[in-house]
């Protein structure tokens, strides 16, 4: 904008309104009518400028402001007035714009989902849990899901699980346009307020030439990009568990997601571990308020304090300070602000030894307290390679089978989930078949039953090798639907590679008397498609911590070998 004319005397004035007619056509070049594709870093040094004009600086009582027109409905700035000419007020707009129309719907309209077929199979109900927001489902998802519904596997029962849904849900919407959407709660399934959208047209992506248009992910990744343009007004995001499908979408400008319902934690630190240590200055600030007492053998005592509100039921308790022994309990009840803490039996001595097994460091203790205790119906152990899971649930077993007499037998089972190539059929019964499976009971076995060079038991001494295999079946897992065990104490290994199904499936054959065990290692995960946040091990635990019936530890030391603890931590 041009200067008006320097006064000729001092103190002479300046003609304003000859400044504001040479002003008049830059400060019409400077009205904004909403936000354009010039970016705001750019825009404002212009609409400073036009602010901070010598001509609103300093106006003349014969040139009085005349205030602007108020601005259209569809933008939210400020008209400010700048002071010129009264036959013609120049207007100009803040460099404060509300958020545009689009942004607007972006905000407050649902999204729109694209869901792969690899998330329908793995969990049939995903159609029901994307709350609000509206479901898409392209030809091509139909025609993997009838070719996947074949068979007897988990992901055929899902699949046909998934077009019964689907079946459901057109059939109670019978005569409806399936172009308009279906509801999603019109089968029951109140969390879902969405709607099922089908592809009842041909959509046309434009999709890179290198890209090969018969391959079933591309066509789905054309879809979504047909979809964007079809409906800019709303975010349009691909769901699927394949990364290589998310990192192309993402490549292509398209919003890609994975399926994070499944994942009972982000973060597999955040798993509940079973213990928790008390501060040094925890038994000071009791005071005069702790109160202990002794009951059947047990030492009990009843804490307060804030520390309470993070307890639960079966959570081990132990406060250690170097040079002293230390204390060890296990919460058995809250109430409130208060929880009664009970001491442990000491499986670190030899006269406590479990078929002549014995604790070597405190996790180990607290995993056969939850062993032994025959209150506690459903225990999970988790830890790295050569933690002892196997041995001391093998230990306990034997112990409360042939000793105590509490269990008729042992039942063992794993996921038959191969680390390398699959070897093939094997020969043989059901429990032949599973024989490679169990290396892990056979190298068990010959530890216990050589009792490490002390006895375990009378029972333990006397009993051979064919005695303790008759008390031991070993069962699979694709004969367990149906099944009811009484009075069994079932182990369950390998259960990191289990999806939230089938340990479901597992843990509910359990009959009155019977104890289940789950043991496994969630950093050797080897089922496609399962995470530590997923998977059914950590599925049990999450949903398990807290139950009177149930306890959890997870094993941290390792003591098969100083090879195999270094191997763990090093490789």
């Amino acid at each position: 904008m041009p200067l008006p004319p320097a006064p000729k005397t001092r103190g002479a004035r300046v003609d304003v309104r000859l400044a504001s007619q040479r002003a008049k056509p830059n400060a019409e070049k400077l009205i904004v009518r909403g936000p354009g594709p010039e970016s705001d870093a750019r825009r404002a040094p212009r609409q400073q400028a036009a602010l901070l004009s010598p001509v609103e600086a300093r106006p003349t009582p014969s040139a009085p402001a005349v205030r602007a027109p108020q601005a259209p409905e569809r933008t939210s700035a400020t008209a400010v007035s700048v002071v010129a000419s009264p036959r013609k007020a120049v207007t100009h707009k803040t460099a404060q714009p509300a958020p545009s129309r689009l942004r607007r719907t972006l905000s407050g309209a649902p999204r729109l989902f694209v869901l792969d077929t690899n998330v329908l199979l793995h969990d049939p109900t995903a159609l029901f849990r994307f709350e609000e927001h509206d479901i898409y489902l392209p030809l091509v998802v139909l025609e993997e899901l009838d070719a996947h519904k074949k068979g007897t596997t988990e992901v055929a029962r899902n699949g046909r699980q998934v077009s019964r849904s689907l079946d459901a849900l057109v059939s109670l919407s019978a005569g409806a346009d399936l172009s308009g959407g279906i509801a999603l709660n019109a089968s029951g399934q109140k969390q879902a307020a969405g709607k099922l959208l089908f592809q009842t047209t041909l959509l046309a992506g434009d999709l890179p030439q290198a890209l090969p248009q018969g391959k079933a992910d591309n066509q789905i990744l054309g879809v979504v990009h047909a979809l964007q343009k079809l409906h800019p007004e709303r975010e349009v995001i691909l769901v699927s568990k394949d990364i290589n499908m998310r990192v192309k979408a993402r490549a292509l400008g398209m919003a890609a997601e994975d399926y994070q319902n499944d994942k009972v934690l982000d973060d597999d630190e955040l798993l509940y571990s079973g213990a928790l240590a008390l501060p040094e200055n925890f038994w000071i600030k009791q005071g005069k308020k702790l109160e202990s007492w002794q009951s059947h053998g047990d030492t009990y005592y009843r804490v307060g304090g804030p520390l309470v509100q993070s307890m639960l039921i079966n959570q081990f308790v132990y406060y250690e300070t170097p040079g002293e022994s230390g204390l060890y309990t296990i919460v058995e009840e809250l109430q409130g602000d208060t929880a009664v803490l009970r001491t442990l039996r000491d499986y670190t001595s030899i006269k406590n030894n479990v078929w002549g097994v014995t604790a070597r460091n405190r996790e180990q203790n607290f995993a056969l307290n939850l062993l032994m205790n025959p209150d506690i119906d459903f225990v999970t152990l988790t830890g790295t390679a050569g933690t002892g899971k196997t041995l001391m649930a093998l230990a306990a077993g034997l112990t409360q089978v042939l000793d105590e007499r509490r269990y008729s037998e042992i039942i063992m089972t794993r996921a038959t989930v191969s680390v390398g190539d699959d070897i093939g059929f094997l020969p043989g019964t059901e429990e032949e078949k599973m024989g490679p499976w169990m290396g892990a009971l056979d190298d068990n076995l010959e530890f216990l039953s050589k009792g490490n060079g002390t006895g375990g038991g009378e029972w333990g001494r006397a009993a051979s090798n064919d005695l303790i295999r008759s008390r031991i079946k070993i069962k699979s897992m694709n004969f367990m639907r149906g099944r009811t065990f009484l009075n069994k104490y079932v182990i369950i290994d390998e259960a990191q590679n289990l999806t939230p199904k089938q340990m479901k499936t597992l843990i509910t054959r359990a009959g009155p008397g019977s104890k289940i065990i789950c043991m496994g290692n969630l950093a050797q995960i080897d089922t496609p498609y399962l995470t530590e946040g997923s998977s059914g091990l950590t599925y049990a635990v999450d949903r398990f911590k807290g139950w009177a019936h149930s306890g959890h530890i997870t094993l941290a030391r390792g003591e098969r070998s100083r090879l195999a603890d270094f191997a763990s931590e090093a490789l």
